[in-house]
């Protein structure tokens, strides 16, 4: 490993990455179906790992499949980490059917997020130790697998004394809801943000991090059976007020601002008309955030929006933060260690999870891809 490295005119990340892709697609490097997740029968090259890879993109259920991979040799600034649990997110379904901003090469193994342990360190590692528990830096290292060889710095560390899904699901919804509630709006305790699917992890930890700072939220989900149990457990965690989305254009939101103030933010996760009704109830000077578009439809802002009531309409990408914030690390740093001194005073929790194990992959990604799904599906390796 050490060898090829400096030969790569691209980052030392990107190379990792493309010479990993080269592994998958080399047939020798492909180990036998009955072989040990972790054997080192054949010494340190022998070692595999079992990994849910793609070759092409597609429907999850077709293109998705439980392999067992040769893991490379451990370089002088590489880690051998033990995968914990790993989430499956909509943004790593988007990246398996094609249709993110970012894909791998292929065959990839997916997932963009997830929790490890540090098994064993490279001779000139400095920043982790074995034991130490980490999650990815940036989106794209496929974390759906037992064990992994990754570069020093393609990981951040976090304290194991936190929740197991909590770290799981760490980097990125909370990361997300973090920086929307802290980059767009000067927010103070007394104010009020509006969001469109509150039910999501995002929407979790957006109700969690503002109730945490004293922030007033609105929580907009859809219409369904079991509505009133939804609106009990996001008002459990801390929202403030909890509606349909059929009620934003009736009279009971003047009603509602009577008690609460017009909101500064609205974060957007939708799209299509659900953001255009958010837009409606911004104060004047307000900016809505969109990052997501769950109806698959654009996002529609009234002229008198912008000219009566001067809204400025932004979007937000956590990856795009993170890699705009890469150069020193003390940004992110600094807000992991926030987002943990949340989870540990008991202010910030995981999403609703269903753990499953990672053999039982192929109901999780079709139970994933359900509308009105509840829980966020985490493979356990």
């Amino acid at each position: 490993v050490a060898m090829w490295l400096p030969l790569c005119s691209t980052s030392r990340t990107a190379c990792r990455r493309s010479y990993a892709a080269a592994l998958l697609k080399c047939p020798r490097h492909w180990g036998n179906a009955n072989a040990s997740v972790f054997s080192h029968s054949a010494g340190p090259a022998a070692r595999t790992s079992k990994a849910l890879l793609f070759r092409k993109h597609g429907d999850p259920s077709h293109v998705v499949q439980l392999e067992d991979v040769e893991l490379p040799p451990i370089g002088p600034t590489d880690v051998l980490v033990k995968m914990l649990a790993a989430p499956i997110n909509p943004s790593d379904i988007n990246m398996i059917q094609g249709t993110y901003a970012i894909l791998p090469d292929l065959p990839a193994v997916g997932g963009n997020e997830g929790v490890a342990q540090i098994v064993e360190v490279g001779g000139q590692v400095t920043s982790l130790k074995a034991g130490d528990w980490v999650i990815p830096k940036d989106a794209g290292l496929g974390t759906w697998r037992t064990v992994a060889v990754l570069a020093e710095d393609d990981v951040i560390s976090l304290p194991n004394d936190i929740p197991l899904l909590s770290a799981a699901t760490l980097g990125v919804n909370p990361c997300t809801a973090f920086r929307m509630l802290s980059d767009f709006e000067d927010l103070k305790p007394g104010d009020s943000v509006i969001q469109n699917a509150a039910n999501s992890g995002v929407g979790q930890a957006v109700i969690q991090i503002a109730a945490a700072r004293g922030i007033s939220t609105i929580n907009v989900v859809r219409d369904r059976p079991e509505f009133t149990q939804l609106s009990d457990r996001l008002k459990a965690m801390g929202g403030t007020h909890v509606i349909k989305e059929e009620v934003l254009r009736r009279p009971e939101m003047k009603e509602l601002f009577k008690i609460c103030p017009k909101p500064k933010l609205a974060l957007n996760g939708v799209g299509g008309n659900s953001a255009t009704e958010l837009l409606r109830h911004l104060q004047y000077g307000g900016s809505m955030v969109t990052y997501g578009g769950m109806a698959k439809k654009p996002v529609t802002v009234p002229v008198s929006a912008l000219i009566f009531k001067d809204v400025k309409v932004r979007g937000f990408w956590v990856t795009q933060w993170k890699r705009d914030h890469s150069s020193d690390g003390k940004a992110f740093r600094a807000m992991l260690d926030e987002l943990c001194l949340l989870v540990q005073q008991g202010q910030l929790t995981a999403p609703a999870c269903t753990e499953v194990g990672l053999q039982d992959y192929s109901e999780a990604l079709d139970t994933a891809m359900q509308p009105f799904t509840s829980a966020k599906q985490v493979l356990i390796m």
